[in-house]
């Protein structure tokens, strides 16, 4: 049996109108834990489920959303529902399980749900009137003696006490009725359907926080698609509900109630119960008549004097919502990997385009395209005429002599030389930056997470890129002429200290880096180069020996590299950044899903699972004016 007052059995009643179960008896002690006076009131559910819920609510509190993703609103707004139903309902309600009994009554816009709420407290605590929102904020009536549970605030924590009416959403007014039971309050909730944002939130709010649902639709509405949105959210927790079909034309009474009877079985609501109110009239304080609501307020006042009843309506809303948290927390925990997911995504676009990048300065440093034009024409000048060429490898013993007389007379191709090369080398570095800012704004603007986080200044380098570039470039020329200096400390021609002879084989060992690694001439370096390729060995090999050559420039190149790595992790970093901040935390995941489970665990350990629709007392049975 899923719902309190399912059929004609339920709690059942003698025929002098008493409980047949007794309250204080020892089946419904055991099913309430209310048993001895010195019990603790909260029994066994309390057992390990405060702290459990309470580290699912820092869980859930820790997931973050903040990548455009079609699931992250809704994720977000699940989040928000979660937390609300923790700190308004769950966590105040285990906290004291023999609280009074809160009936959250809600419907739609014109249903009449206040003038009900008026007449079974028969007294005018919520204002009605033809004018709609009527309901801005919510009223709570109880009766006097449980006032104190209500006011102290550990039920929806969030809503301002107020003994006043107020259009203040965020307030909640407590109104006492003495007519009411003692252990039973009425909550009336705006509309669901309200044209007022704040209201349908609040009304959703509401009805989350609710022990049992009391839901108010009227014979021209009551197909309407919201109220049955929020009726399938009340069968999907497991909450107790009960009908009330209002305002029916006599002569529709019966198809009415007998259509919408079947539509609540079509959808698994077949057990609450359906009480029908005739269309009529109000008196001078806007109050139904008595024979109205007499079958209702006569239900309602039997709940509220079976304690086991009410006890077994608490355990079974509470229960159904534990159950609902872990399909909910689990859809939480996959948008959260879906979050993570994204950001690798991102992650993934940028590195690949700056890769991409690396790999074509590599390329370009190995296949002699930096050999070309001004860098070689300089490289010409520099070392020397075609003549010089013709005869180097006849006079090798000469060579090292010949270099700086060759040299010794000549700063200015040198300098030439060496701005052609950072002209060149700059030249390569900021296309392959500008090529790798376009393609990963390109990628990022295809997905869309990345298209939320894009700002036009991305599909360039950045500003300071050419500054940076040039001195990249300036330094990277300053460590080979110290790699010179160190590799060839021990040498003749250093020890000379001929310092620009040091410049000169660094310029030398610059232009062998711009060839292939193994100085091994390619047929496209010797035909782009005129052989310079081959002098430029030559020349190194003559001053440090073939492996000395080979370490200089293999050296000077990884230096090289390192360095342009750097330069563009820096320029990949303009967008990662923005990828660091958004993401979630590594495992917001499984932190959800670890905290869910631990939230089953004590459910379970706590009895409430067990003590859920199976050990609900006969429910209440409906009387005239009701199916």
């Amino acid at each position: 049996m899923s719902y309190l007052a399912s059929v004609g059995h339920a709690l059942a009643v003698t025929t002098h109108g008493e409980p047949a179960i007794d309250p204080g008896s020892p089946a419904v002690a055991a099913r309430t834990g209310t048993g001895d006076a010195g019990e603790d009131p909260s029994g066994p559910s309390a057992d390990g489920l405060p702290a459990a819920l309470t580290a699912l609510r820092a869980a859930i509190g820790a997931a973050r959303f903040p990548l455009a993703l079609p699931s992250a609103e809704a994720a977000r707004q699940l989040g928000a529902s979660l937390t609300a139903q923790l700190d308004d309902y769950l966590l105040p309600r285990l906290a004291r399980l023999d609280a009074p009994l809160l009936v959250v009554v809600g419907g739609s816009t014109g249903a009449g749900k206040s003038t009900l709420v008026n007449s079974l407290v028969q007294a005018r605590v919520s204002a009605a009137g033809v004018l709609r929102p009527t309901t801005r904020s919510p009223v709570l009536v109880c009766n006097p003696a449980d006032s104190g549970w209500f006011r102290q605030g550990e039920l929806l924590p969030g809503l301002t006490r107020t003994n006043e009416p107020s259009e203040d959403p965020g307030t909640l007014q407590l109104v006492t009725a003495p007519a009411l039971p003692a252990g039973l309050a009425f909550l009336d909730a705006p509309d669901i359907d309200s044209v007022v944002d704040a209201n349908r939130a609040l009304a959703g709010q509401l009805l989350a926080a609710a022990d049992l649902w009391l839901f108010v639709t009227t014979a021209a509405r009551y197909a309407d698609a919201v109220p049955w949105e929020l009726l399938h959210t009340a069968r999907a927790r497991g909450v107790v509900i009960a009908m009330v079909l209002d305002r029916v034309p006599a002569e529709a009474t019966d198809e009415v109630a007998a259509h919408l009877a079947e539509m609540l079985a079509e959808q698994g609501l077949g057990a609450a119960p359906l009480f029908v109110l005739p269309e009529t009239w109000v008196d001078g304080q806007g109050l139904l008549p008595d024979k109205v609501t007499d079958p209702l307020g006569g239900w309602f006042s039997r709940l509220a004097a079976d304690a086991g009843a009410r006890a077994a309506v608490v355990r079974q809303t509470l229960d159904g919502a534990l159950a609902a948290l872990v399909p909910a927390v689990v859809g939480l925990a996959d948008a959260a990997d879906e979050q993570g997911d994204a950001a690798d995504a991102l992650d993934d676009r940028v590195t690949a385009a700056y890769q991409g990048a690396e790999r074509t300065v590599e390329q370009g440093l190995r296949d002699g395209r930096l050999l070309r034009g001004e860098v070689l024409a300089r490289w010409q000048e520099f070392v020397g005429t075609g003549e010089f060429f013709r005869t180097l490898e006849a006079r090798i013993g000469r060579l090292r002599d010949r270099l700086l007389a060759a040299v010794t007379g000549r700063p200015a191709p040198a300098t030439e030389l060496r701005d052609a090369i950072e002209s060149q080398l700059v030249t390569l570095l900021r296309g392959v930056a500008a090529e790798a800012a376009e393609n990963t704004y390109t990628g990022w603007r295809a997905h869309p997470a990345g298209a939320a986080l894009l700002e036009p200044p991305l599909a360039h380098p950045g500003a300071d890129f050419p500054d940076r570039a040039e001195r990249l470039v300036r330094d990277w020329q300053r460590g080979v002429l110290e790699l010179v200096r160190s590799e060839g400390a021990d040498r003749r021609f250093v020890a000379r200290t001929a310092a620009y002879a040091v410049n000169a084989t660094g310029l030398a060992v610059m232009i062998a880096v711009f060839a292939s690694t193994a100085f091994i001439p390619t047929g496209l370096e010797v035909a782009t180069g005129a052989g310079t390729t081959v002098a430029g060995q030559a020349v190194l090999q003559a001053i440090f020996g073939d492996q000395a050559v080979r370490t200089l420039a293999a050296k000077a190149r990884g230096d090289l590299l390192a360095r342009v790595r750097e330069l563009l992790d820096a320029e990949a970093t303009r967008f990662l950044s923005r990828t660091a901040t958004a993401r979630p935390a590594a495992d917001a995941g499984n932190a959800l899903r670890a905290a869910a489970e631990r939230v089953e665990q004590a459910r379970h350990r706590s009895g409430l699972a067990a003590a859920g629709a199976a050990a609900l007392p006969p429910a209440l049975a409906p009387e005239g004016g009701a199916r």
